[in-house]
C-alpha cells in the first residue's frame, strides 16, 4: 500500500549577503553550494526579485515539490531567509522527511559558508558515490575515520591528508553524526552519511580554485572511497 502524505520543511536562517546576491545563488548559483539545479521543471509560480521566490514541480495524482524563499534585508549587508520546503513522499515518510530536513539544514549552512567565503566565483561542481558497502550503519563512521577526522569538532582547523587528493588544510565548518564539511582557501568538501537513510555515504566539491577538473576530482576521490569501504 502507498503512503502518499503531504509534508513542510521550514527553516529560518540568516545569511551574510544581500537578498540580491542570495536571490542570485539560489538561481543561479545552485552548484557552487548545493547541486545543479538548472535541468529541473520547475515553474516559478512566485517571482518577485529579490524578496519572494516559489519553484514548484508537479505530477500525476496530486503529487508536487515546491521551494519557496522569503527574503528580508538586515544590517551589516545580511539578510534573513525563510525556506519552506513541501510537497508529497510516497512510501517510508518518517524515513525520508528525517533525511530531507537533515539535508536541508546542511545545504542552507553551506549556502551561507559560500555567500560568506566565495560568492560570485566560479565553481567546478563535483559529486561522488561510494560504493554500495558504505550503506552499512558504520559507513559513515569509517568515512570520518579514513579522513582523520572522527572526532573533529565544528570550528577546527584540520590538516588532512588523503591518498591521490593531497593534503587539505581546512577548517571543519560542519560536523554532525550525519554530516561534515570541509573549507579551505580554494574549496568546499561536503561528506552526506546517507548509510543512514538507506543509501550509500555521498560527497559533493566545490571547486573555486580556477583549475579545478570534474574527471580527475572524481577520479582521485572515488578511488580513496573505493580504499574505505574496501
Amino acid at each position: 500500500m502507498t503512503d502518499n502524505r503531504g509534508f513542510e520543511i521550514v527553516q529560518d536562517t540568516e545569511v551574510p549577503a544581500t537578498p540580491e546576491r542570495v536571490w542570485e545563488a539560489v538561481t543561479n548559483g545552485t552548484p557552487a553550494w548545493m547541486f545543479p539545479t538548472d535541468q529541473w521543471p520547475d515553474v516559478k509560480t512566485v517571482q518577485e526579485h529579490p524578496t519572494h521566490l516559489v519553484s514548484r514541480m508537479e505530477g500525476p495524482d496530486g503529487w508536487f515539490n515546491q521551494l519557496e524563499h522569503v527574503l528580508e534585508p538586515l544590517d551589516g549587508g545580511r539578510a534573513r531567509l525563510h525556506y519552506v520546503h513541501s510537497g508529497i513522499f510516497a512510501d517510508n515518510w518518517d524515513e525520508q522527511y528525517d533525511g530531507a530536513s537533515r539535508h536541508t539544514a546542511f545545504y542552507l549552512h553551506t549556502l551561507g559558508q559560500y555567500l560568506a567565503h566565495f560568492d560570485g566565483r566560479p565553481v567546478v561542481f563535483t559529486d561522488i558515490q561510494a560504493p554500495a558497502a558504505s550503506q552499512a550503519p558504520d559507513g559513515f563512521e569509517r568515512l570520518r575515520g579514513a579522513l582523520g577526522l572522527g572526532s573533529a569538532q565544528q570550528g577546527s582547523t584540520v590538516e588532512v591528508e588523503v591518498d591521490g587528493v593531497g593534503r587539505l588544510s581546512a577548517e571543519v565548518d560542519f560536523s554532525n553524526e550525519h554530516f561534515l564539511g570541509l573549507r579551505t582557501k580554494g574549496a568546499m568538501y561536503r561528506f552526506f552519511g546517507r548509510n543512514a537513510w538507506g543509501a550509500p555515504v555521498g560527497m559533493t566539491v566545490h571547486d573555486f580554485s580556477g583549475s579545478g577538473d570534474p574527471d580527475t576530482t572524481a577520479k582521485a576521490w572515488g578511488r580513496f572511497l573505493e580504499q574505505v569501504y574496501a
